[in-house]
């Protein structure tokens, strides 16, 4: 299958992560990898074969970005609140470089889906709660979205509540949040099966961040696999072909 590839480079840092794009036309699905995964992982474990048909077909252009979490949110040794502002170098990587090169791959701007498994389904949510006017539509598979409860420690500040959607979320109000209301659509899918509740918490915060936003009148929907669904790539698969088809 078509790709193409480049190496971007993190502002403020001297780290390059790669984007790899799969598909010559559609609309665009920027791919978050799980837990210090990387860009190549979505095509390694089978996912993008099981949504090939929308490839091929040209319905949706996929572009795979690699994670920084080693050097932010799983690095266990440094405080939360810390791995919280290293996460914003990740950030500014994606709204400054990846998605003027999405941008420049398509021809001009236009909106993103963003999905991601696991951890990269916290990044997929994160993404288009924060910037929604890039990203409006986000499908999170299997995600746990509050960042303290990863082995977390430390005097908490405000890089840390920006970066987590069950602290932000309850405080949204005013215009900022008829927006929102206006802008984004939120898809959090998650199983009841193996692994989904220990260690990952994926069931319980998925479920409460849905809960989160029902109150805050954000649009989403909320769809829970049954107890053979584990929080593993057969299902993930399964998850996204089932879903995707209906976004583009």
């Amino acid at each position: 299958m078509h790709h193409r590839e480049a190496w971007l480079q993190v502002p403020g840092t001297d780290e390059y992560r790669q984007v790899i794009r799969w598909g010559h036309w559609g609309r665009p699905l920027l791919v978050f990898p799980s837990e210090a995964g990387s860009a190549v992982d979505f095509a390694n474990n089978g996912m993008l074969e099981a949504i090939g048909d929308l490839v091929g077909s040209g319905r949706v252009s996929v572009f795979c970005v690699d994670s920084l979490d080693a050097w932010s949110w799983s690095d266990n040794s440094l405080p939360t609140e810390v791995r919280a502002q290293r996460h914003g170098f990740y950030h500014r990587w994606l709204t400054d470089a990846v998605v003027p090169w999405i941008h420049e791959e398509l021809g001009g701007p236009v909106e993103l889906m963003t999905t991601g498994v696991s951890m990269g389904a916290y990044h997929a949510v994160q993404f288009a709660l924060t910037r929604a006017d890039l990203a409006p539509l986000a499908i999170g598979l299997s995600g746990a979205y509050d960042p303290t409860q990863w082995n977390g420690w430390g005097d908490l500040g405000d890089a840390t509540y920006f970066a987590n959607p069950t602290a932000y979320v309850p405080g949204l109000q005013g215009d900022h949040l008829e927006w929102l209301r206006s802008r984004v659509s939120l898809l959090l899918v998650v199983g009841e099966g193996p692994f989904e509740v220990h260690p990952t918490r994926s069931l319980p915060s998925t479920r409460h961040l849905a809960h989160l936003l029902a109150e805050k009148g954000i649009r989403h929907e909320l769809d829970v696999w049954g107890h053979d669904s584990a929080h593993d790539w057969p299902w993930w698969r399964k998850q996204l072909a089932h879903h995707l088809p209906r976004f583009c």
